[in-house]
């Protein structure tokens, strides 16, 4: 089966992070296709292709039905792919799990509207409304029902990583990136999405990828990012590397880095930057290192 995803700016789309994560992270396999947030072109003019879809992501599926729901976009994956597990198996988990996620995509307008997300950049002293604190206490209300009920142990929301938690991840960016007060277990679970995988290779194109957008800007103290330290590594220039092709696509080496004194070659700038932004997010290449 081949799907056709379409998203939009990785850094600031918290419902494209979404629906990538719907695939990233249950295995299935997609050609993704991006809006340009830069542009004078609206998002729907944009997907005037895709008609009748609108907003972003949106998903073409393999016989030709066009989805652009967030929510229809993972039930329709649950049933087209069953054993991929998006939902919790546990039926009352389950339950849960899809009560909360309904809950998420239609609500915490305050927390929407006064912390947009924003993976390039984190925020200190940013003096939350009481709107927004609201909110946070209606997440971590949530997120403890979910602790407290669960048939399974594990990180996430309900032991397993569920569509819940791909859900959810948009609004861990945002309480961790606007440093937002959270209870011990909000904290905990807000820095098991930072430190996952594919969040981080997200977050680490989405700083090499699309322009910075003054529209997102907020008057509030800028700090590192909260999540895991990237090591260090940087872009230099020639072709001269450890290896001659890619570690991603097997194409011939045209862009380098250096990492740990060592020379590392890609078959395209994205490539190499995304490396450089973050390597230990990309299996592929620490293979390469460790060989």
């Amino acid at each position: 089966m081949s799907y056709t995803l379409i998203l939009g700016d990785y850094a600031y789309s918290s419902w494209s992070l979404r629906g990538w994560l719907l695939f990233a992270k249950f295995g299935i396999k997609t050609k993704s296709v991006f809006l340009d947030f830069a542009s004078n072109t609206s998002v729907a003019d944009q997907l005037a292709t895709y008609a009748p879809a609108k907003t972003v992501p949106t998903v073409v599926m393999p016989d030709g039905a066009i989805v652009s729901e967030s929510l229809a976009i993972v039930e329709e994956l649950a049933s087209r792919h069953p054993d991929a597990g998006l939902w919790p198996s546990a039926p009352s988990d389950r339950a849960t799990a899809r009560s909360m996620t309904t809950e998420m995509h239609s609500g915490f307008a305050a927390l929407r509207g006064d912390c947009p997300m924003n993976l390039r950049i984190a925020f200190t002293d940013t003096s939350p409304s009481e709107a927004v604190l609201a909110d946070v206490a209606r997440l971590e209300t949530l997120w403890a029902h979910a602790h407290a009920t669960r048939q399974e142990e594990g990180p996430w929301l309900f032991g397993t990583y569920s569509a819940a938690d791909a859900f959810f991840a948009p609004v861990a960016a945002r309480l961790a990136g606007y440093d937002l007060p959270m209870s011990d277990l909000a904290k905990a679970y807000v820095a098991t999405h930072l430190a996952d995988r594919s969040f981080r290779q997200w977050r680490a194109m989405g700083l090499v990828q699309g322009e910075t957008l003054t529209r997102y800007a907020k008057p509030f103290d800028v700090v590192d990012w909260p999540g895991p330290s990237p090591l260090e590594a940087h872009a230099v220039s020639g072709t001269d590397a450890e290896n001659d092709r890619c570690p991603y696509s097997g194409k011939a080496v045209t862009d380098v880095l250096e990492f740990k004194g060592r020379r590392f070659g890609f078959c395209n700038p994205i490539c190499r930057d995304k490396t450089v932004a973050d390597p230990e997010a990309w299996p592929a290449f620490m293979a390469l290192v460790n060989a």
